[in-house]
């Protein structure tokens, strides 16, 4: 696809990101409407009231860009996409539901299967982070746009992951081994990504687990800020696999590569 205005696209939504978690807080302190999916996953009136207003406005912004959600069925039967949208309106519905802070509202833009854009909210914390494209990736502070990755005080010798679990299995703490982590804190959430992003952390590593939605808004913000994400095998990333499954995960920061 060509002549796309990413800049464009992903600056018009900046406000419905806002909005949308602004509302999601408001829904969650009048007292979240919870049910268990198929999966066994929690999903709130939040989660779908934010899929809504998210759906809708990409729709108008991009019309003729397929758009695939966590929350819903629709173009999940689609074969052989290339360019489409990937949302995860609540990502970390845990944490949602039960009052803590780290879950994001995200949204993807997958153009020749690879990651162009991104955007993702963390509300709770009022934290807004985007990108669309090498080296435009940005963290939304006080009202003005601050480049993400330009961070300097790296330390070899104290580099510092985020693990999604407190607990790490063997091949992953083989891998923290191998790329010298000294320290590694549990964060749930594509906050991961964001941290990375911005310097506070250097990595992540994961096993296959969840879906694409969870992490396309992470992987290319991560990705225009300098990082990298590719499977175990040094692998790059692609989307609209069978079923959206994700392969296994290495995010490295821009000062680790």
């Amino acid at each position: 696809m060509t002549n796309i205005d990413l800049k464009g696209i992903v600056e018009n939504l900046i406000e419905t990101f806002l909005y949308a978690g602004n509302l999601s807080i408001k829904l969650r302190s009048q007292g979240l409407t919870k049910q268990i999916k198929s999966d066994n996953t929690p999903v709130s009136n939040g989660d779908l009231e934010v899929n809504n207003i998210i759906t809708k406005k990409i729709t108008e912004l991009t019309p003729d860009i397929p758009v695939i959600s966590e929350e819903t069925s629709e173009n999940k039967s689609v074969k052989n996409l290339k360019d489409f949208w990937l949302i995860d309106p609540i990502d970390g519905t845990y944490d949602y539901i039960n009052n803590l802070d780290e879950f994001t509202i995200n949204a993807g833009l997958i153009i020749n299967k690879q990651p162009a854009a991104g955007l993702i909210y963390a509300p709770a914390k009022k934290r807004m982070f985007y990108s669309y494209g090498k080296n435009l990736a940005f963290e939304l502070i006080n009202g003005k746009a601050v480049k993400l990755g330009n961070t300097n005080n790296f330390d070899k010798n104290k580099i510092k992951f985020v693990s999604y679990s407190n607990k790490i299995k063997p091949e992953i703490e083989k891998i923290h081994k191998k790329l010298n982590v000294k320290k590694f804190v549990r964060m749930k959430s594509s906050l991961k990504f964001c941290v990375i992003a911005s310097g506070e952390f250097d990595g992540y590593v994961a096993e296959p687990r969840a879906c694409e939605w969870d992490i396309a808004a992470g992987h290319a913000i991560l990705k225009h800020s300098g990082g990298n994400v590719t499977d175990f095998e040094g692998n790059e990333i692609f989307y609209g696999k069978e079923d959206f499954k994700n392969p296994s995960l290495i995010l490295k920061g821009k000062n680790i590569l």
